[in-house]
């Protein structure tokens, strides 16, 4: 797969400095990306901060062959969400020790784990729901917000009491400033830094944790932090604190935001399909396919990335120097029309009765590094609008869809997924 001697064969690209490039990227993110690979093709060289050079792709063979390749070839980028969730982080962690640790993690988000899950996500978007207007418009946004953040507090954190009240308050301003942080070249060092809150912010959430984890070993309870107190490598050693804090932290930021914004845009496209939303409230196969659907259409986060290894690793057509970056663009390929025919159309029935295939259909990246919590988070998906869907009558719209609007890392509706909606009766009616 890797020939040493082999010159670096690059797709072609835009040859402007990497600052130009860099402000037309935080600029004209999707938009741009549309108008390179009309440019250029699927596949397109840029140079941009934080990535440096790099090398998109949308081919779905070479998504493929990317997401399949060991870690000796292509891994983890040096700089990524590592330096704001913590070296222990997964998002740090690369090779052998990316493996070794995500073996340990993986159990507490499958199976029966999930389903001891789905009474604390119902219990949190019910108590949510009360509070939200009949008849008159708002932003459903923040309403999910605080369910997705309530419900990991709650089944990942073990939180309860005053963690509970003191991480509800800290978490949605530090995970904020985390992802702007994560996207933004900006160093350490400055009187009037942001880093500087940053690091303050993240020493009170490990007191809080220290104390969390107190509490776990007293009295251990069926949730993912007890889990991880529990669990063991191969060697017999246990978790450090170090890494039960990363990853706690890195659960909730991939988790939290994430599925959030993803709730919004389903309530933004459901209310534009109303023979859909007709069809929706007791067909589960159908309510699947209708996540599936809008993750496809309105995906949160648009690159999934890798770094070269090893210098002349070939892909696809290209064969690529080591250290250069490789970005997937998820909106990209699901945009395709030869992947996903009519792709500019919102139809959940394409999934119906067929499993999308997840080296085309990846809004939680791909291959090893593939997120953990998505079973997690599609079971929350699943909860929330199921839920939702039996206690109102979620009102159609004849507006235009809302436009992207960047959060940083997320991509969410710029109007936070507005709704009207109606109280179903007590007898199920509309």
């Amino acid at each position: 797969m890797t020939t040493m001697t082999s010159p670096a064969t690059l797709p072609p690209g835009p040859t402007a400095p990497r600052a130009v490039q860099g402000v037309y990227a935080l600029t004209q993110p999707l938009r741009g990306m549309r108008r390179l690979k009309e440019r250029y093709g699927d596949a397109f060289t840029v140079n941009v901060p934080i990535f440096g050079n790099a090398v998109v792709i949308s081919d779905p063979g070479e998504i493929k062959q990317l997401f399949t390749s060991g870690p000796d070839l292509v891994d983890n980028l040096e700089v990524n969400l590592g330096r704001v969730l913590g070296s222990r982080s997964m998002f740090a962690l690369s090779g052998e020790e990316h493996k070794r640790q995500r073996k340990l993690l993986v159990p507490p988000f499958h199976g029966r784990r999930l389903a001891a899950y789905e009474q604390i996500v119902e219990e949190e978007t019910e108590r949510e729901l009360a509070s939200w207007p009949d008849g008159k418009a708002f932003a459903t946004l923040p309403s999910m917000m605080r369910i997705t953040l309530n419900a990991i507090l709650r089944a990942v954190f073990g939180a309860e009491g005053a963690e509970f009240a003191e991480l509800r308050e800290l978490l949605p301003p530090f995970v904020t400033l985390g992802s702007r942080l994560a996207v933004a070249p900006i160093p350490k060092k400055g009187r009037f830094n942001p880093w500087r809150r940053f690091e303050r912010m993240r020493r009170e959430y490990d007191t809080i944790v220290d104390r969390l984890i107190a509490k776990a070993r007293a009295e251990p309870k069926d949730d993912v932090l007890s889990m991880m107190l529990q669990t063991r490598y191969d060697d017999g050693s246990g978790l450090s604190r170090e890494e039960i804090s990363d990853q706690l932290l890195t659960l909730l930021t991939a988790g939290h935001e994430t599925t959030a914004t993803t709730l919004a845009w389903a309530v933004e496209r459901l209310r534009r399909h109303p023979a859909l939303l007709a069809e929706l409230r007791n067909d589960d196969k159908l309510l699947d396919a209708t996540i599936l659907e809008v993750q496809r259409t309105r995906p949160v986060i648009d690159l999934t990335a890798r770094q070269v290894k090893q210098d002349g690793f070939r892909l696809g057509r290209w064969t690529l120097p080591k250290g250069y970056a490789v970005l997937v663009s998820i909106a990209l390929i699901h945009d395709d029309d030869a992947v996903f025919p009519h792709a500019a159309t919102f139809d959940p029935h394409r999934f119906l009765g067929a499993r999308p295939d997840l080296y085309q259909w990846i809004p939680f990246g791909g291959g090893t590094r593939r997120c953990l919590g998505a079973a997690f988070a599609t079971m929350e998906m699943t909860v929330v609008l199921r839920t939702l869907l039996r206690d109102f009558t979620l009102v159609p719209t004849s507006a235009p869809g809302e436009r992207w609007h960047s959060r940083g890392v997320a991509y969410a509706p710029a109007k936070g997924g507005r709704a009207v909606v109606r109280r179903r009766s007590t007898g199920g009616d509309s």
